[in-house]
């Protein structure tokens, strides 16, 4: 793979070499494309330094979407100075070595003749061999570096950063998914029937059109919930309100980024890998919305958020998804702008508890919180010592989860509180604190908890398997009926529900069910860990095919 990417940037000089009877200029031309590839290089390597940590994989077209001052916000200041002088080293080292080795060649060239040029092109022509690093039809490609049957870091190691970075832009410009990643028997069928809601669902709601406030925690990872195993001490208020509402303590979250979190939430349709669906709008306006179906059911809609709502295109998804009112950074004071992300969350949740005070009932508001996004500033004296990363999430965590405790302690006061359900769900995991790779079920294991004067039960667990895109028939089947243009959701309540859950990370998935977890990647087209019955193996393969053919016909 650095053959591959040394013969990419080989090209051009050896055109250039290649222009007979040309000696003025020659050298300059050079030393100009030299000194250009490799500041493009050094970035990429860099910033793909400082992102793997947060994304478990190398640097590609991703970062280009999220390009922006929230996403410049989310690196902490000594890491961006720390950033800049190591480019700075990088990029003067390779000039050093360039100038003492290369340029010096390049002092007296003599006209080149005819022949040298005959030569030079040939030689061109052949980068080909490195660039393709085969002579079969199959060209280079990720997976023909990856050895290690069960751990993604040392295979990641192998991927040269920078020709990764270039081939996703290719790959982009074109994606389409496989049509034949599940051989047999009709995708869509198994997926019908591993979506089934044939029984009636357990009716957990005093009324039939109660109000509805979902929020959606940042980052909020099972690791940091008590109840669910995590860390102790973080969410003292979140593990207290368990205990007085319903938790799903086997949901997984459907992929890595808030932006996918949304489309599996609202639109009950999965993440991708490579890819996020919220990029084009001209698939997003053809699928389902959960908004739209309340809507249509006599709720009014509204969406609250402290950030930049066009962010990652947020917004026009948002629009599309039928929420009547949307609340963005600039509809607060200037005064609370006190974090680089964007509004603190205790005065998100203050504007959420006076837009539920004069909404017309019954009203479904979605709530969206920032405080514990990197890079984890809050407006919080700090509980957890300390400088580190890990050390600051669980502190911006705990300040979230405090502001948690104050709206369920105002909220409860409220008229409206009796007929009121409020889904808490994360919008997905973390690598903190447990250092979870990118591809490990603990990273997108996350909390639910249904709460509310609404519900008919207290202090109750539900430990069905399921997945983020379940939530919206779930919450259907409590105030109208599952609707099956959500193809993708299930009822968890149904009794006879099929437990399992898909989890997509950037280069393959995990699926979860009764008999065990499969995690497969697509760069090496094999199974990491497989502990899953034949049949769900075969349930996971036509899932994703599923989701490929809806991605692709969209």
């Amino acid at each position: 793979m650095d053959l591959a990417m040394t013969g990419y940037w080989l090209v051009l000089p050896c055109l250039v070499l290649s222009i007979p009877y040309l000696r003025r200029g020659q050298g300059a031309a050079i030393h100009s494309v030299t000194l250009l590839f490799l500041l493009i290089s050094s970035i990429i390597v860099v910033v793909d330094l400082e992102l793997y940590k947060h994304w478990g994989f190398r640097i590609n077209q991703t970062p280009l979407f999220y390009l922006g001052p929230e996403s410049l916000g989310s690196v902490q200041p000594r890491s961006l100075i720390l950033l800049i002088g190591l480019l700075g080293l990088l990029l003067g080292l390779f000039i050093f070595l360039y100038r003492k080795v290369v340029a010096v060649q390049f002092v007296d060239l003599q006209p080149l003749s005819l022949p040298f040029t005959l030569v030079m092109l040939l030689v061109t022509a052949s980068l080909i061999i490195p660039i393709r690093s085969s002579l079969t039809v199959a060209p280079m490609n990720s997976g023909v570096v990856y050895f290690h049957k069960t751990k993604a870091f040392p295979n990641h190691a192998g991927i040269n950063a920078t020709w990764n970075f270039f081939n996703s832009l290719l790959a982009q410009e074109h994606l389409n998914y496989p049509s034949d990643f599940h051989k047999g028997t009709d995708s869509r069928a198994i997926l019908a029937q591993l979506e089934e809601s044939v029984n009636p669902t357990r009716p957990l709601l005093t009324l039939k059109r109660p109000n509805i406030i979902l929020i959606a925690l940042e980052s909020f990872t099972s690791n940091i919930i008590e109840p669910l195993g995590g860390k102790a001490g973080v969410t003292p208020n979140l593990n207290r309100l368990v205990h007085e509402g319903i938790l799903f303590d086997n949901l997984y979250a459907s992929g890595d980024r808030t932006d996918k979190a949304l489309v599996s939430i609202l639109s009950g349709f999965p993440a991708q890998p490579i890819s996020s669906i919220i990029k084009y709008p001209e698939k997003t306006q053809r699928l389902p919305f959960l908004p739209l179906v309340l809507h249509e059911l006599g709720y009014h809609t509204s969406f609250v958020y402290g950030g930049d709502i066009g962010f990652a295109n947020m917004e026009s998804y948002l629009i599309e998804g039928g929420f009547s009112h949307i609340t963005k950074d600039h509809d607060f004071d200037d005064s609370f702008m006190n974090s680089k992300w964007g509004v603190a969350d205790q005065y998100v949740f203050e504007r959420l508890l006076q837009e539920c005070d004069t909404a017309r009932a019954p009203f479904f508001k979605v709530a969206l919180t920032l405080s514990s996004h990197e890079p984890f500033d809050v407006p919080m004296k700090t509980v957890f010592q300390g400088a580190d990363e890990n050390s600051m999430f669980l502190n911006a965590s705990h300040y979230t989860d405090k502001c948690l405790g104050e709206l369920f302690r105002q909220a409860s006061l409220r008229p409206w509180w009796s007929e009121t359900l409020i889904i808490l769900i994360a919008d997905h995991g973390h690598p903190y604190p447990n250092i979870d790779e990118g591809m490990d079920r603990g990273r997108f294991k996350i909390p639910m908890v249904w709460l509310g004067g609404a519900l008919t039960r207290r202090d109750t667990v539900i430990h069905t398997i399921a997945g983020q895109p379940d939530i919206v028939n779930t919450l259907l089947s409590q105030v109208d009926k599952p609707h099956p243009e959500f193809l993708f959701s299930k009822d968890i309540l149904d009794k006879r529900v099929k437990p399992f859950a898909v989890y997509l990370f950037q280069n393959g998935f995990g699926y979860i069910d009764a008999t065990g977890e499969a995690i497969y990647n697509f760069d090496s087209n094999q199974y990491f860990l497989n502990t899953v019955s034949d049949e769900g193996r075969k349930n996971a393969s036509a899932y994703i095919q599923a989701l490929f053919d809806a991605y692709n016909s969209l």
